[in-house]
């Protein structure tokens, strides 16, 4: 599915334009983190690239081939609140490794060993729901892993969590990094940005500032809007309510 390009891409609710994207290439590797100011539209552009909303305009390019919807079986996205089945934490990632097809006693060996990798075992048959919110979190993040995605899409993983759950999540990004998982992340957590990223994707205002390897853009962002956000004074000329 990759290299992942974007050419002229918007989106568009009324007069106003969210989403304005004249050129991107993301290339396969290491992770690729997403920064920028609330109000940006960084959620709204990976929903974009996911195929959770259609652009107004613009075209997404997955290897050369125009996005449609049999590309989100080779894909998956974790939200920064995560979206659990009533059921329990077992069943949430049988059900997954269901619909991708895997069934019977195989079934029945992944849901094992994903609850296993994400610490979840002792929880296998609690309600789903009544876990804490980073035991949430890394069940919304193992029953991704377990579908195999190709791109992981990553909204915030660790908004809100405490240094340990967000550890655990951290982890868990690496161990798919190392397993060929193509990470797409949003963070405002610029130490684990640094951590994590290959590359950088700067936005503000639904555009793109910057784009750069994470070593040349945490050291001298070439953008003035990447300096001051980098530097915590960071005022944005105008913020979407309730957008990343």
């Amino acid at each position: 599915m990759m290299p992942i390009l974007v050419k002229n891409l918007t989106f568009q609710v009324g007069r106003q334009r969210l989403v304005d994207l004249t050129s991107l290439e993301i290339l396969a590797g290491g992770p690729t983190l997403i920064l920028g100011p609330n109000g940006a539209g960084k959620s709204l552009f990976i929903r974009l690239l996911h195929g959770i909303i259609e652009p107004t305009s613009g075209t997404i390019l997955f290897n050369g081939r125009v996005a449609r919807q049999q590309f989100r079986r080779h894909q998956a996205m974790v939200f920064q609140k995560p979206v659990l089945l009533r059921r329990s934490v077992a069943a949430n990632v049988a059900y997954a490794l269901k619909v991708h097809g895997v069934t019977g006693r195989e079934n029945t060996r992944q849901v094992d060993k994903y609850l296993e990798l994400g610490g979840l075992s002792n929880h296998a048959k609690q309600s789903a729901r009544s876990l804490s919110g980073g035991e949430q979190q890394r069940l919304a993040l193992v029953r991704a892993l377990a579908c195999t995605p190709q791109v992981l899409f990553l909204d915030e993983p660790t908004s809100s969590l405490d240094p340990a759950a967000s550890d655990s999540i951290e982890t868990l990004i690496s161990n798919a990094e190392n397993l060929g998982t193509k990470i797409i992340m949003i963070t405002h957590d610029l130490a684990l940005a640094q951590r994590l990223a290959k590359d950088v994707i700067f936005m503000q205002n639904g555009q793109m500032d910057e784009h750069a390897l994470a070593e040349k853009f945490f050291r001298s962002p070439a953008s003035a809007s990447a300096q001051a956000f980098l530097a915590s004074k960071f005022t944005p000329s105008s913020e979407i309510n309730g957008q990343n």
